[in-house]
């Protein structure tokens, strides 16, 4: 019988986890923002709006991702699976679409901000775990199911704060104001959140 392998015991750099802080910050603005002006925009500006926006804050919450997954030192050589990561970052791209879709709407509804979140959810969590898929290194990955499934509900829970949170500041896509800026920073710490938590799975 062959003895299991040991694992492998890394360590976070913490000058990248704050980078990716950071950046999931800053996407939260994006995003309270974005989604005034998709909601501003009528005809072929508001699908405009809307892909560009999708791309905008798709490619914020996938940055913050990969930087939290850099941030990760292992005491092996770690790379990364070019198809496989683009097909991670496809997956942050509709997820934000769906977020943006469904707070520009004129209302929002609760079931549409539940199936809205469950699909952003579900979104988030395949860029994480797609994202994970796509290292290579000479080690084999297994998962704790409670600590996926916790951070799958995480996402859930988290898409669903955002849109109620984007939902109420879309009017202030032109202004400033602590109100937006503090609910850019509750989203910004939520997101890595539920990428850490991932990690840990």
């Amino acid at each position: 019988m062959n003895a299991p392998l040991p694992p492998l015991v890394g360590f976070y750099e913490p000058r990248l986890v704050t980078v990716s802080v950071l950046i999931a910050i800053l996407a939260a603005y994006a995003a309270l923002d974005l989604a005034g002006r998709v909601t501003a925009a009528r005809g072929i500006a508001r699908s405009l709006w809307l892909t560009g926006g999708a791309f905008a804050m798709g490619l914020g919450i996938w940055s913050m991702h990969y930087v939290g997954m850099e941030a990760l030192r292992l005491p092996v050589e770690v790379r990364y699976d070019s198809p496989t990561v683009l097909l991670s970052m496809l997956a942050a791209f509709v997820a934000s679409a769906i977020a943006l879709f469904v707070v520009s709407r004129k209302t929002m509804t609760m079931a549409s901000a539940i199936v809205g979140s469950l699909l952003m959810g579900a979104g988030i969590a395949g860029m994480h775990y797609i994202g994970m898929e796509a290292m290579r290194l000479p080690a084999m990955c297994t998962y704790s199911a409670g600590l996926v499934t916790l951070s799958i509900v995480l996402a859930v829970v988290i898409s669903f704060v955002a849109m109620l949170l984007t939902f109420g500041l879309r009017d202030q896509m032109s202004t400033w104001s602590w109100r937006k800026s503090g609910a850019a920073v509750v989203m910004g710490l939520a997101i890595p959140t539920m990428h850490y938590v991932g990690m840990a799975a």
